[in-house]
């Protein structure tokens, strides 16, 4: 089955390992009709802002889902962030079990979007503890 895709003026994609741009002034569609990794400019994360560790583990995971050439580094890099995150935050346990989960079936996107949750949490606990400082 295709997937449609509607891009607005400007927006970004990435198809499998190439970023595509709409330069038009107008919304243009494409039509996916085989499967490959495909992330929307919203769900996209450079390096540059991967300033957390949870976003971190979130990069790294976007980069196996669309350059598999470096699968196993990328693996390793991962599997490493996740014992640091786990050790300093042992909460994360569940929500870090059930990316793990993905990443050992190779559903890479799925993995993302759980990572989304962890980065929410991240914050959620970097704010508390600030409004705790805050009170100092």
């Amino acid at each position: 089955m295709a997937l449609k895709i509607t891009l607005k003026p400007g927006e970004r994609l990435i198809i499998g390992g190439a970023v595509v741009t709409n330069g038009n002034s107008t919304s243009c569609d494409l039509v996916i009709e085989n499967k490959t990794p495909i992330l929307r400019q919203k769900d996209i994360l450079t390096e540059e802002k991967a300033d957390s560790p949870c976003r971190r583990i979130y990069y790294t995971i976007q980069l196996m889902y669309i350059d598999e050439d470096y699968l196993a580094k990328y693996h390793k890099l991962y599997w490493d962030l996740v014992r640091e995150v786990v050790q300093a935050a042992p909460s994360t346990v569940a929500l870090i079990d059930s990316i793990n989960e993905h990443i050992l079936c190779r559903r890479y996107y799925q993995a993302l979007k759980q990572t989304k949750r962890l980065i929410d949490y991240e914050q959620e606990a970097i704010e508390h503890v600030s409004g705790s400082a805050e009170g100092v």
